[in-house]
C-alpha cells in the first residue's frame, strides 16, 4: 500500500519498537510491533543490544507496507549509546531504568553545584539520565571510555542506521544533563565541568526538522517518548496537560517559556515544538503498581478493578504508597520503597486493589501540585496509558487531581506523535500546531465524581505523611 502523503511513527521502546502509519487526517492505517530481548546482568543494571533495535525497526517498517511522505521517531529516553570513531557500538546500552549511577549522580551535583545545574538544565542529576552513566563507564571501563568518539540516544541510533547522520533533537537532548535548556544547545558550562568532549555529542534540532532522508523520505529529529506522547494527545501549548496511566505515570505540562522548579522535583525539558518547553512529573511505578498486584495477589486486571469497585472512596482508610522502584516525583530517592498502611481484617484483595488505585492516584497528585506551583492552570487532562482503559481507575484519578479527564480517539502514545512530526518534516503540515489541530480529537471525558473529593483529599494528606514517617526505616544501617 501506498500513499503520497502517509506519515509514519517509528517508537524505539524499552520491550519494543512500534510502527505507525497515519493518515494528514489522523487516521491509523496500518501498526506494525516487534519486540527484543531486556538484560539485567546484575541487579539494578538494565541493558539493551542497540542492534536489536535496529533489526526491530526494519522488521517494523517492512511490516507496515506503506510508502510514506515522511518519517518521525520516538523512544525511550536517557539511555547511553557509545560509538567508537567507526560508528560501531562499544557495549551494550545502558538503559532509563538502569540504577548503577548514585555516586556519579552525587559526584555531578558537587562538580557543578546543584543550583547551578538546575539553572542549566532545569533538573538535578537522576540515577536515569544519560550523564551519570557516561562517567560511570569512565570510571568502570576504562578501555571502552578511552575508545568513545560518539555518543548517541537509543532512538539516535536507530537514525544513524536509517540515514547516517548522528543527530538528536532537543527534548530529548534535554534529558541528558549534558543540555542547556534554556538556551537549546549543548552545556559547555557542564560539559567542561564534567570533562566531557562536545565533540561526542549529535547536532541537536527542533523535533519537526529534517535530520536526515531514508530512501529520500525525509526523517524528522523527533522526541522522547514522553514530549511525542504529550504531542500526541494534543499537548501542544500551555492548557491541557498530559497525564499518562502507564507502567510509569506522568503529568506533563506545556510551559510558555522555561521556567525549573527550584528543587527539581520536576523535570523541565525542551518540548517538540519548537520554541516550547515543558515540564513533567514522574512516579516509577503507576500501572506497574496493579501489575505487581496482579501477580502477588492473583487474578486479572478486570477482577481486581471489579472487587475494587465495591468499596468506597479511601477504602476504610487503607492507603497505598507505590513506590515500588524507587521515586522521582516528588521525592528524588532511588531507596524509596512501598507500603500498605491502614490493614484491618476487614480488608480483602478488593480493598487492597483500591488502595492502589488510589496511591497511583495520589501518585500523579503530588506532580499536578508542584506543575501548579510552576503557573501552570490545569483545568482538563488528556489521559492516554493501558491504565486509561479502566473507567473506574479514570473516576478515582478526576476525582484525586479534581481535573475531567478526556480521552483522545488516537491511542497509539509516542509513535503517534511522532507521526505527526514526520508530516511536518515532509511539509504535509505547515508546523506542529497544524498538525495538532488536524489528526487529534477528543472521543469522551470522565469527569470527577462529587462526592468523593472529601475522601480523596483527607486521603492525599494521609498518603503524603507516609513517605517521611517511613524513610528512617528504609535508610541502610
Amino acid at each position: 500500500m501506498g500513499s503520497e502523503s502517509t506519515l509514519v511513527g517509528l517508537d524505539v521502546g524499552t520491550t519494543g519498537v512500534k510502527a505507525l502509519a497515519v493518515s494528514p487526517e489522523g487516521e491509523v492505517i496500518a501498526r506494525a510491533e516487534r519486540s527484543y530481548p531486556l538484560s539485567t546482568p546484575r541487579p539494578g543494571w538494565s541493558e539493551q543490544d542497540p542492534e536489536d533495535w535496529w533489526r526491530a525497526s526494519e522488521a517494523a517498517l517492512a511490516d507496515l507496507g506503506v510508502e510514506p511522505a515522511g518519517i518521525g521517531l520516538s523512544g525511550q529516553m536517557h539511555g547511553l549509546v557509545c560509538l567508537d570513531a567507526a560508528e560501531r557500538v562499544l557495549r551494550p546500552a545502558i538503559l532509563w531504568n538502569d540504577q548503577r549511577t548514585e555516586a556519579e549522580c552525587t559526584e555531578i551535583e558537587e562538580r557543578v553545584g546543584l543550583e547551578r545545574l538546575i539553572a542549566l538544565t532545569g533538573n538535578r542529576a537522576l540515577t536515569g539520565f544519560t550523564a551519570p552513566k557516561l562517567l560511570w563507564v569512565r570510571r568502570h571501563e576504562p578501555d571502552v571510555y578511552a575508545r568513545i568518539a560518539h555518543v548517541l540516544l537509543p532512538k539516535d541510533y536507530v537514525r544513524l542506521q536509517l540515514t547516517g547522520e548522528r543527530a538528536i533533537d532537543v527534548a530529548d537532548a534535554s534529558g541528558t544533563l549534558l543540555f542547556d535548556v534554556a538556551g537549546r544547545r549543548w552545556s559547555r558550562e557542564v560539559l567542561d565541568a564534567l570533562e566531557l568532549p562536545e565533540a561526542w555529542l549529535p547536532v541537536a534540532l527542533e523535533s519537526p526538522e529534517v535530520s536526515g532522508r531514508w530512501g529520500g523520505i525525509p526523517v524528522a529529529a523527533g522526541a522522547g517518548d514522553q514530549p511525542a506522547a504529550a504531542l500526541g494527545v494534543g499537548i501542544d501549548r500551555p492548557g491541557p496537560v498530559s497525564v499518562v496511566l502507564g507502567t510509569s505515570g506522568v503529568v506533563l505540562a506545556a510551559l510558555p517559556a522555561f521556567q525549573a522548579d527550584p528543587q527539581a522535583r520536576v523535570h523541565t525539558f525542551c518540548h517538540a515544538v519548537p520554541g516550547g518547553w515543558q515540564a513533567m512529573g514522574v512516579m516509577l511505578s503507576a500501572a506497574g503498581s496493579l501489575a505487581w498486584l496482579r501477580d502477588v495477589a492473583g487474578g486479572s486486571y478486570d477482577e481486581l478493578t471489579a472487587e475494587a469497585a465495591r468499596w468506597e472512596p479511601g477504602a476504610e482508610g487503607l492507603t497505598f504508597l507505590p513506590y515500588l522502584a524507587g521515586e522521582r516525583t516528588p521525592h528524588a530517592d532511588p531507596g524509596a520503597r512501598g507500603a500498605f498502611a491502614g490493614l484491618s481484617l476487614r480488608h480483602d484483595r478488593g480493598a487492597l486493589a483500591r488502595s492502589v488505585l488510589e496511591g497511583v492516584a495520589y501518585g500523579l497528585r503530588d506532580s499536578l501540585d508542584l506543575l501548579r506551583g510552576l503557573g501552570v492552570e490545569a483545568e482538563v487532562g488528556r489521559v492516554s496509558g493501558g491504565g486509561a482503559r479502566s473507567e473506574l481507575w479514570l473516576r478515582i484519578v478526576a476525582s484525586a487531581l479534581g481535573i475531567p479527564l478526556e480521552r483522545t480517539v488516537s491511542e497509539e502514545g509516542s509513535a503517534y506523535g511522532a507521526a505527526l512530526l514526520g508530516g511536518v518534516a515532509a511539509g504535509v503540515f505547515a508546523d506542529v500546531h497544524e498538525a495538532v489541530a488536524a489528526c487529534v480529537r477528543v472521543r469522551d471525558t470522565v469527569e470527577p465524581e462529587p462526592g468523593w473529593r472529601e475522601a480523596y483529599e483527607e486521603g492525599h494528606r494521609r498518603y503524603r505523611a507516609l513517605y517521611p514517617a517511613l524513610r528512617p526505616l528504609e535508610a541502610p544501617a
